[in-house]
């Protein structure tokens, strides 16, 4: 009976392993990472300071409000120093709850069909996002040629990546985590110099400098940050940077 499966929470990208024991011990699996609990992000506050990105954030209000019986946290360089701090106040406010530090450091490649087909970009990142809890080779979508390129995180405010064309292609640790190697750091600095690509951090988050890094590197780069959700400014620069790019024409 489903009151009887263990509920667990995970952040960031576990190992493998750990995946694979939860689905085979059929526990309840929830990404805390994602916003399940619809709530003000000021619920994070008493946890939180606000200078902590909203990924973080989401995390606290997740964990405090789903009944957990145990988190996986990954606190190794395949997320970062800020989720290691944030297990020791989950671990000190959910007595209840189990906290498990772990350090993916897997480094058997999945593949990343997903990032690098034509499919919206919203369906790309929600099927990546989704295949962490999922120990099982990805579907072998096939490859399109890229016209434009989203480098980063998987945004908390999905409406971001309703700006781009089906053709985009996803480069950053959006594709580390399609790869289920998410401390796979020179994959994570992969793009391509080619297309015209945004470089995306959520605000607070240490990947702004890498961000801001390879877009100043790059020929045809916008880097940009935003915080909880994405104002219409953000969205109006992305849109001109694309359009003026002519990433639309390039994809018909």
């Amino acid at each position: 009976m489903e009151s009887n499966r263990q509920r667990v929470g995970i952040v960031g990208v576990p190992p493998l392993e750990v995946i694979d024991r939860l689905r085979r011990e059929k526990a309840l699996i929830f990404d805390l990472d994602e916003p399940i609990v619809q709530t003000s992000i000021e619920a994070a506050s008493p946890f939180l300071p606000a200078v902590y990105c909203a990924i973080l954030r989401t995390v606290v209000i997740n964990a405090v409000s789903l009944d957990l019986d145990a988190i996986y946290i990954d606190v190794g360089p395949g997320k970062c120093d800020c989720a290691l701090h944030t297990a020791t106040i989950l671990e000190d406010s959910l007595p209840a709850t189990a906290v498990i530090r772990t350090r993916n450091q897997d480094r058997v490649d999945f593949g990343t069909p997903v990032s690098r087909t034509r499919m919206g970009l919203v369906d790309k990142l929600a099927a990546i996002t989704a295949s962490v809890t999922d120990p099982n080779p990805h579907e072998p979508y096939p490859p399109c040629p890229p016209t434009a390129g989203f480098w980063g995180v998987p945004p908390r405010d999905f409406s971001l990546l309703s700006l781009f064309p089906d053709t985009t292609h996803v480069y950053g640790w959006s594709r580390c985590m399609e790869n289920k190697t998410p401390d796979n750091l020179a994959l994570e600095e992969h793009c391509n110099h080619r297309v015209p690509t945004v470089f995306f951090a959520q605000s607070f988050c240490a990947k702004t400098a890498l961000a801001r890094h390879l877009a100043q590197r790059h020929p045809q780069a916008l880097y940009v940050d935003c915080d909880v959700t994405v104002s219409s400014s953000v969205k109006a620069k992305i849109q001109a940077f694309l359009e003026l790019s002519g990433v639309f024409d390039a994809a018909r």
